[in-house]
């Protein structure tokens, strides 16, 4: 049974990532929400207090979910994200 639970887990946290790395969520968002309904934890594959996750190694770790499972219009929007935020120097 833990395995399940484990495996719940990281497909929230990708779906949890895929949101924050297309905005269609906030970080605000994400705090009403745990207020609101009273949630335990957020999973995320990276910590959104350092980053918004989109970094080229966490977006792809989100595209390889999504392959996975076949979901390649999130996986090309995410692709169009990552290659965005490379034209874009880092400071």
């Amino acid at each position: 049974m833990e395995f399940l639970e484990d495996l719940e887990l990281y497909d929230r946290a990708m779906n949890n990532a895929y949101d924050l790395i297309t905005k269609r969520k906030t970080l605000d968002d994400i705090y009403y929400n745990f207020e609101r309904d009273e949630i335990e934890n957020f999973p995320l594959p990276f910590d959104p207090i350092e980053e918004d996750g989109r970094t080229p190694d966490i977006i792809d770790v989100v595209v390889e979910y999504f392959t996975t499972y076949e979901e390649y219009e999130k996986c090309a929007e995410l692709i169009k994200i990552k290659k965005e935020c490379l034209k874009t120097p880092i400071e």
